[in-house]
């Protein structure tokens, strides 16, 4: 089973992130850099999901990378982004089993592999 790290800069709280399967950042240790939480990620396998570009960029440089959902939607307000998210996410999961990076914009998912 696939697991997901949720970082600080997204919302915790959103019905479709809850489960064994989802881990944040804000519960491990909020005061980890990018670098502490992509080395845990890599560590454990688990899919980082943020809206931080750093970690789209670290994709390039680090072997191998863990994979990562980069949420690239603009400031919505909460409901507004739960909405998104609940409709994406099926998509996003079998999207991010098989590319190392998913690019997520309002109108459209990229994946890299």
């Amino acid at each position: 089973m696939t697991r997901y790290l949720i970082d600080a800069n997204l919302p915790s709280k959103l019905a479709v992130w809850r489960g064994s399967e989802f881990a944040y950042v804000n519960s491990i240790n909020d005061e980890w850099s990018d670098a502490e939480v992509w080395e845990h990620a890599r560590e454990n396998d688990l899919v980082i999901v943020t809206k931080d570009a750093d970690f789209s960029h670290r994709i390039i440089v680090s072997q191998p990378p863990p994979r990562i959902i980069h949420i690239k939607v603009g400031n919505l307000r909460l409901g507004e982004f739960e909405r998104f998210i609940d409709t994406a996410w099926p998509a996003l999961i079998e999207l991010s089993e098989t590319h190392k990076l998913v690019n997520v914009f309002a109108d459209r998912i990229e994946a890299v592999e």
